[in-house]
C-alpha cells in the first residue's frame, strides 16, 4: 500500500471477557496493570470482538461449511495488490520465462484444491487499503481504512479513541495458545500489512515515534516499531506472565524505524536503538541483517531487517540488493525455525513489493514478485503436511490494472499488442501502438526508472495519456505502462480478489465470502482459540 496519511489513533490494549481473572492494563500509557474480574466464557478474545456482527456473522457462515481434520499449523501467505489480472498476466509471464506461450502455465498456489472469491471493502471504503484488510483478516472484524488491530468505533487522530476498541489478532492468539509465530515480509516490517499480525494502531505510518504528532505521544500512544519490541509485554500483562514469547521470527525491510536519528539513516527522535533493546531483551536470540547472516541463524527468536526502508524488488536484488536475502529464502529460514518446536505455529508472508510497483505503474515488478511470491509457496508445500498445515494464499487488495487489446496466444504479456490475425503491432485511432498491459491510473508511460527526490517524493509529474511508444521495448524491466487518468501514484482497485487453500479446514475458504471469513476459517481450522483460553487460566499467577 502507497504511504497516505490517515488520520488515526494509537491504542492502547487489549481488553476481553474471559473465564479467568485477566489484567487490564496500557502498554503505551506506561501505566501500573490494575486487575480486573471478567465474566465467564470460553475464549481469551474480547466479548465486543466476539459480539461485533462482522464477527458473529462471519463465524456462523465458517461454521455452517463442511470442513475436516484440525491443522496443527497455519501459513498464511499475502500477495499485497496481487488482483487475479495480476495472477493471470503473471502465471502468463512466469510461463513465458520458461519458453512457453504462457497461457497454459500454472502458478503453485493455482494447484490447490480450493479457490474463492474475497470482497475487501473497508467499513468507510469502497476500495480498501492494506491496513483495514490486513486488519480483517488478522482479527475477523472489519475497520476503517488506514487503521489496523482496532475496531470500526475510533476516532480519526484521537489517541484515546483508540483505548477500548483493540482486537485480538490470529498472531496473538496463535502466541497465547503456546504456538510459534513467525512474520516475514519484503517491505518494511512495520509496514500496514505484517505490522497488523503483532500491532493496534488508529494510524498506520506511525511506523516510530518521528511520524507521531506530539498530542498522540502525550497521550501515551506509541509507534509501530516500539509495539513490536513490547509485543511479548502487552500480552503477558494482559494474560498474565508466560502468556507470550513475543514473535519467534521477523523478516523484512525497515530498520530505519528501529534506530535513533543520531546513526545513518535512523528515524527515531526518541534517540532509542530498539535494536539493541531487542538483543538485550532476546540474548540468545539473533539479530541478522544480510543473507550471510540470516543463514547463520540456528535458534529463535530472530529478527531480520534487510534494509533501510523496504526490500529490493525480486527483478532488481542483484543490482540494488544484493546482500537481501529473496522471499523463499526467508520463508524457508523461518519455516525451518518454527518447526523446531512442537507445538505448532503461524507463519505470514507477505509479497509486499507487487503493490509497490503496481503504485508505481511498473507492471514488470509487479510480475516478477508475484512470481517469486509462487516459488515461496511451492518451497512451503515441498516442506510442510497437507494433512496438518492450512496454507492459504490472498490478497488484501486489487490495482485498476488490466490485460486489454486482442494479442495473439503466447503474446509478450509485457510487449505491444500483435493480433492474431497480424504480425504487426494493433493501432489505436491515432495511430499508436498500445501494450496489452496498462492501468487505469497513475503516473503513466516511463521507460527507465523512477526517480526520487531526498523526501521519497516522486522527482517527475505524472506522464499519463497516449504516447508513441512504437520504439520504446516495452518489455525492459524499466518500463511503465501508461495510464489513462493522471495521478501521482496508481490506485488500489475495489473488486473481489482470490484466495487459495490447502490443508485441514480449506474447505471454508470456498465461494463468495467476506474478507473477515479468513481469520475464521484460519482459527475454525484449529484449536488454538480453546487452547488459549485453558493455557492462559493454567498460568495460575497475576502479573507483577
Amino acid at each position: 500500500m502507497i504511504r497516505a496519511t490517515y488520520p488515526a489513533a494509537l491504542a492502547i490494549l487489549l481488553s476481553g471477557c474471559m473465564n479467568i481473572t485477566v489484567v487490564e492494563s496500557s502498554s503505551q500509557s506506561g501505566a501500573e496493570p490494575t486487575t480486573a474480574s471478567k465474566q465467564v466464557g470460553t475464549s481469551p478474545i474480547p466479548d465486543y470482538q466476539r459480539n461485533s456482527a462482522w464477527y458473529t456473522d462471519a463465524q456462523t457462515r465458517v461454521s455452517q461449511a463442511q470442513t475436516s481434520g484440525t491443522a496443527k499449523n497455519v501459513v498464511l501467505f499475502l500477495g499485497d495488490g496481487m488482483g487475479i489480472s495480476t495472477i493471470t498476466a503473471a502465471r502468463i509471464l512466469a510461463g513465458q520465462q520458461q519458453g512457453n506461450p504462457g497461457e497454459e502455465n500454472r502458478l503453485s498456489f493455482e494447484e490447490f484444491p480450493v479457490t474463492g472469491l474475497v470482497k475487501t471493502y473497508n467499513v468507510d471504503s469502497q476500495t480498501p487499503d492494506s491496513a483495514g484488510t490486513m486488519s480483517a483478516i488478522m482479527t475477523g472484524v472489519k475497520t476503517k481504512i488506514g487503521v489496523f488491530g482496532v475496531d470500526e468505533r475510533i476516532t480519526q487522530e484521537d489517541c484515546q479513541s483508540g483505548q477500548g476498541t483493540e482486537l485480538l489478532s490470529l498472531l496473538d492468539i496463535a502466541e497465547l495458545a503456546g504456538k510459534s509465530t513467525g512474520v516475514v515480509s519484503t517491505a518494511r516490517i512495520t509496514h500496514a500489512t505484517p505490522a497488523a499480525t503483532y500491532a493496534k494502531t488508529v494510524n498506520r505510518d506511525w511506523e516510530d515515534d518521528g511520524e507521531m504528532p506530539e498530542e498522540a505521544k502525550a497521550q501515551g500512544c506509541t509507534d509501530i516499531a516500539m509495539q513490536f519490541l513490547d509485543a511479548q509485554n502487552r500480552l503477558n500483562k494482559q494474560f498474565g506472565e508466560g502468556a507470550s514469547n513475543g514473535v519467534d521470527v521477523a523478516l523484512g525491510g525497515g530498520r530505519r524505524h528501529f534506530l535513533p536519528s543520531s546513526v545513518e539513516g535512523g528515524r527515531r527522535k526518541d534517540e532509542r536503538n530498539l535494536i539493541d533493546e531487542w538483543q538485550s531483551a532476546n540474548p540468545a536470540g539473533s539479530y541478522v541483517s544480510d543473507k550471510a547472516s540470516l543463514n547463520a541463524a540456528r535458534q529463535m527468536p530472530v529478527l531480520g531487517l534487510f534494509s533501510s526502508s523496504h526490500m529490493a524488488y525480486a527483478s532488481e536484488r542483484a543490482v540494488k540488493g544484493a546482500e537481501q536475502p529473496s522471499l523463499t529464502a526467508m520463508t524457508l529460514k523461518a519455516l525451518k525455525l518454527l518447526q523446531e518446536k512442537d507445538e505448532g505455529f503461524l507463519l505470514v508472508v507477505e509479497a509486499g513489493r507487487i503493490d509497490h510497483a503496481h503504485h508505481a505503474g511498473n507492471a514488470a515488478n509487479a510480475l516478477n514478485d508475484t512470481i517469486e511470491l509462487s516459488e515461496a509457496v511451492a518451497a512451503v508445500m515441498q516442506n510442510t503436511d497437507a494433512k496438518d498445515t492450512l496454507v492459504m494464499v490472498t490478497a488484501d487488495h486489487s490495482h485498476v490494472f488490466t490485460m486489454a487489446g486482442y494479442p495473439r496466444r503466447g503474446n509478450p504479456i509485457l510487449g505491444k499488442v500483435i493480433s492474431a490475425w497480424s504480425d504487426e503491432p494493433s493501432l489505436d485511432e491515432n495511430g499508436l501502438p498500445y501494450t496489452t498491459l496498462g492501468y487505469m491510473n497513475g503516473r503513466g508511460f516511463r521507460d527507465h526508472g523512477e526517480q526520487l527526490n531526498a523526501d521519497s517524493t516522486y522527482a517527475e509529474a505524472p506522464n499519463a495519456g497516449r504516447k508513441d511508444i512504437s520504439e520504446i521495448d516495452t518489455t525492459a524491466p524499466g518500463y511503465h505502462q501508461e495510464a489513462l487518468v493522471p495521478l501521482n501514484a496508481e490506485t488500489h482497485g475495489g473488486e473481489d480478489v482470490a484466495v487459495y487453500a490447502q490443508g485441514p479446514g480449506a474447505g471454508t475458504a470456498m465461494g463468495a465470502i467476506e474478507q473477515n471469513q479468513l481469520f475464521h476459517v484460519m482459527l475454525q481450522a484449529t484449536s488454538w482459540e480453546a487452547e488459549a483460553a485453558a493455557r492462559v487460566e493454567g498460568l495460575g499467577e497475576e502479573p507483577k
